[in-house]
């Protein structure tokens, strides 16, 4: 196998995540010691035991995923001897990616999370935002149709799966309006605001200038940019491609498509949930695929 390690974003969070690899797993149980320890409160009794409106707030739930994701690849690598030839990560998933390439320690990558993730916090507290995902439908119809609304396309995450953000408002008035050109599968998000969109424009700006003043180091094997959908050429270059992020695109489907070019064979998702390899079944079925969220999918793994 050649195998690409791609790890879970925003909405993939549930309470009781973790909690099995916690009990079972001595790397994944000092993954989430670590992340108490720095975050100074018991992010392991949110993740273990919500409650769901918690774990689901912006402030928590980043960190979350991101804890319960590196737990879950350092159980793997505990138990099995896989290396990937490539990374990447939805949105907040990025961070867990360059984890795992070696660009920056758990804890320094969990402080620059959190950093991000009080940003967006702001800014989700400070407007009113809102997201639908659109469900089959032309691409460039939907891009037209979002930029008529004034709302900008967050999401590119597989063929037939578009999501749009903006302002609620403008969001309500695009599905109304690509609900009348014939799109039917059009959903409006419980979502706390309009990621990846302009609204998050100050959030983008102040993590650049956290990410001015934080050491990260080259990757040993390249990171996939959900802002590129490339990796990046050096260390300015990957804190733009993090920075821009915020308000800007989500390439998912591009960095897939592209990995796969570039020669991997097989999906590993870890984090809570199914999301990637869902998204990867619509975009490239005859890619094998497995998610890493458990011991039981530990024990899964290569049976």
């Amino acid at each position: 196998m050649k195998t690409f390690f791609v790890f879970s974003g925003q909405g993939a969070q549930a309470p009781g995540m973790g909690k099995d690899l916690y009990e079972s797993s001595a790397r994944a149980k000092a993954i989430f010691d670590e992340a108490d320890a720095v975050l100074g409160y018991k992010l392991s009794d949110i993740c273990f035991n919500g409650p769901a409106e918690t774990l689901t707030e912006t402030k928590y739930c980043q960190v979350a995923i991101y804890t319960m994701s590196c737990a879950a690849l350092e159980a793997f690598r505990e138990k099995y001897d896989v290396e990937a030839v490539c990374c990447a990560g939805l949105s907040l998933g990025e961070y867990g990616a360059l984890y795992a390439a070696g660009a920056f320690s758990f804890a320094d990558g969990l402080k620059l999370l959190n950093k991000r993730a009080e940003l967006m916090d702001v800014c989700c507290k400070n407007t009113s935002g809102g997201m639908a995902s659109v469900l089959g439908g032309d691409a460039e119809v939907i891009k037209e149709t979002a930029g008529e609304c004034d709302i900008d396309v967050a999401n590119f995450n597989s063929p037939g799966q578009i999501v749009v953000s903006g302002e609620k408002d403008k969001v309500n008035a695009c599905v109304d309006a690509l609900k009348a050109k014939g799109l039917r599968k059009v959903i409006v998000l419980n979502v706390a605001g309009a990621f990846h969109s302009r609204l998050m424009k100050e959030a983008g700006d102040g993590l650049a200038k956290v990410l001015a003043e934080t050491e990260i180091k080259m990757p040993q094997i390249p990171v996939y940019h959900n802002f590129t959908a490339a990796p990046a050429a050096d260390i300015e270059s990957l804190k733009a491609n993090l920075a821009a992020q915020v308000a800007g695109s989500v390439q998912w489907e591009g960095c897939v498509r592209a990995m796969v070019d570039a020669g991997a064979d097989t999906m590993i998702e870890f984090g809570p949930g199914n999301v990637l390899t869902g998204l990867l079944r619509r975009t490239l079925p005859d890619v094998a695929y497995f998610n890493i969220n458990s011991i039981e999918s530990l024990e899964k793994f290569n049976s």
